[in-house]
C-alpha cells in the first residue's frame, strides 16, 4: 500500500512539493529539513508537546453527536470541536508544534502569515506563552473584515503588518512574509500556517494537525464500538484543518474523504477560490501544486467571502491525494456557506467559523444511508464572523427557513 501522507525525501507527493526558494533561503529551509523529523520523533519534544496541547490549549477536543442535524441529513453526525480550542480554532495545535521546534533550533524572532487572523492570533499567543518576538502579515483587506483577531493580536505582543499588494488578502501576506525571511534568515522562524509553502513545511503542519484524527479514532472506538467513520468531512484553502482531520484515515479505503473549498461566487466565475475546481500545476510559495493562474502563469487574485479560504493554492499532499481520486473536493459559493452557517446555529447553537460553514454546507450535496457515521470538523468559532454573517444575512433566506 502506498503511503499517501508521507512525502519523498525531497518533500514530493506524486509531483507536487519540491521546496523552490530564493538563493538566500536555501540555507534556512535545507537546515530545517535537516532538523524537524529529529526533533519531533524526540521524546522530549512529543511529551513536551502533548503537555501543552492538553494543558494549555484544551485537547482532546470534544467529538460531539449533533443529533438534530444528524437527523436532517439522515446520518449519524459527529462534530470534530476544534472551535472549543484555546484561540477558538485547529491554529492552536501546529502553532505549539512549531514554536517549540523554532526555540530547540535557537531562533529568536518568529513571523507568520494569516487570512482570517486566527493563525495570526495563535502564533502570537505561543510568542507571548515563550517570550519570543512575534511579526504578524496581514492582507489589509482581511484586516478590515477580520478587525477583531487584528486586535487580539496586538493585545497578545505581536505587531500586525498591514499588506497592500495585490487584493491584500491571505496570498500576498504569505509572499509579504517570505519577503521578510529573505531579509532576517539567521534569527527569523516563519512560522507557516498550512500545509503549504516549501518541503518540510506541508509535511511539519499535517504531523502537528494529525492530532486531530489521532483523537477521532479512540472517540468513535468509545462511543460507536469502532475506530473510523464512513465519510469525513472538512473545509480546505490551504488545508491544515484538513490534513489532520483525514492523516490517520487516508490508507483507509473503508473511509470517504469529502473536502470543501471556497467556490466564492462560482466555479464558472472570475470570483473563485476553488483551486482544485480551477487550478493548473504550478508553483506558488515554494512548492509545486495547483495553482489558480493565467495561461502565462501569473497568479490569479482568489476570491470568497471567507477570509481563511481566500488563496490561489493548494498545500501539495491534497493536490495529490486529489489527483488520485482519495479526495472528493467540492466547491461551496458564499450564499451556501452562509446558509450553512445559520443552519447550524440554529439546529445546534454552534456558530461556526464562515471556513467551517464551507464543511456544513456539504453536508447538503451528499447523500447518506442511515446507518452512516459521519465526521465532519468544525475547524473555528464564529465570533471572528458575526459581522460577515450579519451583512450577508440575505443569503440565507434563498435557501428557505429554518
Amino acid at each position: 500500500m502506498k503511503d499517501l501522507t508521507n512525502p519523498t525525501k525531497d518533500g514530493f507527493f506524486g509531483q507536487f512539493g519540491g521546496a523552490y526558494v530564493p538563493e538566500i533561503l536555501y540555507k534556512c529551509v535545507h537546515d530545517l529539513q535537516d532538523a524537524y523529523l529529529p526533533i519531533i520523533e524526540s521524546e522530549e519534544f512529543k511529551q513536551e508537546f502533548r503537555t501543552l496541547l492538553r494543558d494549555y490549549a484544551g485537547r482532546p477536543s470534544p467529538l460531539y453527536y449533533a443529533k438534530r442535524m444528524s437527523e436532517r441529513y439522515g446520518c449519524q453526525l459527529y462534530l470534530k470541536r476544534e472551535d472549543l480550542n484555546h484561540t477558538g480554532a485547529h491554529k492552536i495545535n501546529n502553532a505549539i508544534g512549531q514554536i517549540l521546534l523554532a526555540r530547540k533550533m535557537g531562533k529568536t524572532r518568529i513571523i507568520a502569515e494569516t487570512g482570517a487572523g486566527q493563525h495570526g492570533v495563535a502564533t502570537a499567543t505561543v510568542c507571548a506563552l515563550f517570550g519570543m518576538d512575534c511579526e504578524i502579515f496581514m492582507g489589509k483587506t482581511d484586516v478590515e473584515r477580520q478587525h477583531p483577531n487584528v486586535e487580539r493580536m496586538k493585545m497578545l505582543g505581536a505587531k500586525v503588518h498591514p499588506v497592500t499588494t495585490g487584493n491584500m488578502t491571505l496570498s500576498d501576506a504569505c509572499s509579504e512574509a517570505i519577503r521578510d525571511w529573505c531579509c532576517h534568515p539567521e534569527d527569523t522562524f516563519y512560522l507557516v500556517g498550512s500545509t503549504m509553502g516549501p518541503h518540510p513545511y506541508p509535511d511539519i503542519v499535517a504531523k502537528m494537525q494529525s492530532v486531530i484524527s489521532e483523537e477521532i479514532k479512540w472517540q468513535l472506538q468509545e462511543k460507536i464500538g469502532r475506530d473510523y467513520p464512513d465519510y469525513l468531512i472538512a473545509c480546505v484553502g490551504g488545508g491544515s484543518n484538513a490534513a489532520g482531520t483525514i492523516y490517520h484515515y487516508v490508507d483507509d479505503d473503508r473511509v470517504k474523504i469529502v473536502l470543501a473549498e471556497a467556490g466564492g461566487h462560482g466555479i464558472d466565475t472570475d470570483y473563485t477560490a476553488a483551486t482544485m475546481h480551477c487550478g493548473t500545476e504550478g508553483i506558488i510559495h515554494g512548492a509545486r501544486t495547483l495553482v489558480m493562474q493565467t495561461d502565462d502563469g501569473q497568479i490569479k487574485e482568489a476570491f470568497t467571502i471567507s477570509a481563511g479560504l481566500d488563496y490561489p493554492g493548494i498545500g501539495p499532499m491534497h493536490a495529490y491525494l486529489a489527483q488520485q481520486g482519495r479526495e472528493k473536493v467540492l466547491a461551496i459559493n458564499d450564499d451556501e456557506a452562509i446558509y450553512a452557517g445559520y443552519e447550524l446555529t440554529r439546529t445546534e447553537g454552534i456558530i461556526p467559523a464562515i471556513e467551517s460553514a464551507h464543511a456544513v454546507a456539504a453536508l447538503r450535496k451528499l447523500s447518506f444511508k442511515p446507518s452512516d457515521v459521519v465526521v465532519l470538523t468544525v475547524s473555528g468559532r464564529g465570533d471572528k464572523d458575526m459581522n460577515t454573517y450579519l451583512t450577508h444575512k440575505d443569503m440565507a433566506k434563498e435557501y428557505g427557513k429554518f
